[in-house]
């Protein structure tokens, strides 16, 4: 039993279901596996995790339970990262969660978006990588830092077996990434192509006798499915970027069937580093599946590991205390379609601190939430870590509606993307098939003043703070495309916060006010 959870590694031959079982056995060749032959193997997995390096410590925790844990049987251990564990701009964090990586022993790792998406210090960080990134469907010129440092796929071998490990990175990567621009020497191919890459790499790591092939992938839920029925030798697929918590082993869910009918498993760990997964199976000596076993666990359950929190702290210093939290509601259940009284807190920051008429703020970029007690540095800047900065613009009434019309549809576009938007001098009501049904103004004074949402003035502006992500129109968010009007700041949400402490000392109640309503 792992400490901190009621999940045990089971052995594989313990399989969560007899009709799971069956409906693999059904699918192979001729039917039948030999028993004296099979290979066991146990691979701990993570991805997204978005530079929280609170939850790394923990998941540290439980890497190191699964390091120790003696199977009943002789089992291979893996260790894989399907991308985005990097945050993007903010170079201690990221040499933070290199060194994590290294501290568990990962062996591998797609390129995600977020891996991309620091090209400040991309040169410093990857001496530091001791494990390999992974991405078959990018081309890279010989004068990009990535060169030689990225590969398509590779053979690990442990205790004798041979794993080929294959690596593919968002084929949205330039819509996802604030710096599209910087890798212009870069291309990245799109999911037909990218399907035909996968392949190629299968058919060269067949050709060198590795018959059990595992693809590392940031491309989304979805498309790992179309990969997973569209090709040919991969057994296990360990996905990311698009945040599913994939549980358990389902079949025409998580379980499909390759070309020529082998299956293929996938799995995916939510986001943020709320969830590590370890996936257990058996190969027949012909490389097919015959057991499988998913457990995913949350690291919530785990204690922060102590030296790994020394090494980050000797690369990010000490926290301080910023200020007290008197009371705070628990976490979300679905970040991207819940008010939240997190972040109405922090819009009413960015509100004041940058004396504006409103604040947007996307759930997209909220990965935490507050609790009580004592509220210190490392804790608020794993709220909101993406670092995007503040920026002040003017909106015409039309484009505020317009926003949040983009907004409410998250309630019904897959995976609830791009997110509501979170505000502050706002109030709005959404329905649940995602129509935005009102809205109103509420100024300084707390009046609330009705908006026609129906015919939304473009003679009347709003003085807005948002972040310069939005401000630049990402996630579909077009009509708030101004950047180069903006007003510019040089720090992000987490310094709002701390200067919002310094004028109010008292301790902060935290809660949802219902300025955010969503009806039938």
């Amino acid at each position: 039993m792992l400490k901190g959870t009621n999940q045990m590694i089971m052995p594989v031959n313990a399989l969560q279901s007899n009709l799971l079982f069956k409906a693999i056995q059904s699918k192979l060749p001729d039917g039948k596996t030999e028993a004296n032959q099979q290979v066991r193997t146990s691979i701990f997995y993570i991805n997204d995790f978005h530079g929280k390096s609170i939850n790394i410590e923990r998941t540290i925790t439980a890497s190191r339970a699964f390091d120790h844990f003696e199977p009943s049987q002789p089992t291979d251990k893996l260790k894989f990262s399907s991308g985005d564990i990097q945050l993007g701009e903010p170079v201690e964090a990221n040499k933070v969660m290199v060194e994590a990586q290294n501290i568990m022993g990962i062996m591998a790792s797609a390129m995600g978006n977020h891996e991309f998406d620091m090209p400040d210090h991309i040169s410093e960080l990857i001496p530091h990588m001791g494990y390999k990134m992974l991405a078959c469907n990018i081309n890279i010129k010989p004068d990009n830092p990535l060169y030689e440092k990225v590969e398509k796929s590779y053979v690990q071998e442990i205790n004798g077996h041979k794993y080929g490990v294959i690596g593919i990175s968002p084929v949205d990567l330039f819509s996802r990434i604030k710096h599209g621009k910087i890798f212009e020497e870069l291309n990245v191919d799109g999911i037909e192509q990218t399907i035909k890459d996968v392949q190629s790499e299968i058919d060269n790591l067949k050709k060198q006798g590795v018959n059990k092939i595992i693809l590392l992938s940031h491309v989304g839920f979805g498309y790992d499915q179309r990969i997973a029925r569209e090709t040919d030798g991969i057994d296990i697929i360990l996905g990311g970027h698009s945040h599913n918590l994939v549980e358990d082993v389902k079949p025409e869910y998580n379980l499909f069937y390759s070309k020529s009918g082998e299956p293929v498993v996938i799995t995916q760990a939510g986001r943020d580093g709320r969830y590590f997964g370890i996936l257990n199976v058996e190969f027949d000596p012909k490389g097919i599946l015959t057991k499988i076993q998913n457990n995913v666990t949350s690291t919530r359950g785990f204690k922060r590991n102590v030296p790994a929190r020394h090494v980050f702290e000797q690369i990010v210093g000490k926290p301080r205390v910023v200020g007290q939290i008197k009371s705070a509601p628990p976490p979300l259940v679905n970040d991207s379609i819940e008010p939240s009284g997190h972040a109405n807190f922090m819009c009413d920051c960015m509100r004041e601190e940058l004396g504006t008429d409103i604040a947007l703020f996307g759930s997209a970029t909220i990965r935490g939430y507050f609790e009580a007690g004592n509220l210190d540095t490392r804790w608020l800047e794993d709220i909101s870590p993406f670092k995007n900065k503040m920026a002040v613009c003017d909106y015409s009434e039309k484009q505020i509606v317009d926003a949040l019309r983009v907004s409410a549809r998250s309630m019904v576009n897959t995976n609830n993307k791009p997110g509501i938007l979170h505000v502050s001098g706002l109030k709005y009501t959404i329905s649940k098939d995602g129509q935005l049904k009102s809205a109103s103004f509420v100024n300084k004074e707390g009046k609330e003043i009705p908006i026609d949402i129906n015919n939304p003035r473009t003679d009347k502006f709003y003085k807005t703070a948002l972040t310069d992500y939005y401000c630049q129109g990402h996630d579909g968010f077009t009509m708030l495309k101004n950047y180069d009007n903006a007003q510019k700041y040089d720090f992000d949400i987490t310094k709002c916060i701390e200067d919002y402490f310094k004028k109010h000392p008292d301790p902060v109640e935290i809660k949802d006010d219902g300025r955010i309503k969503i009806v039938d």
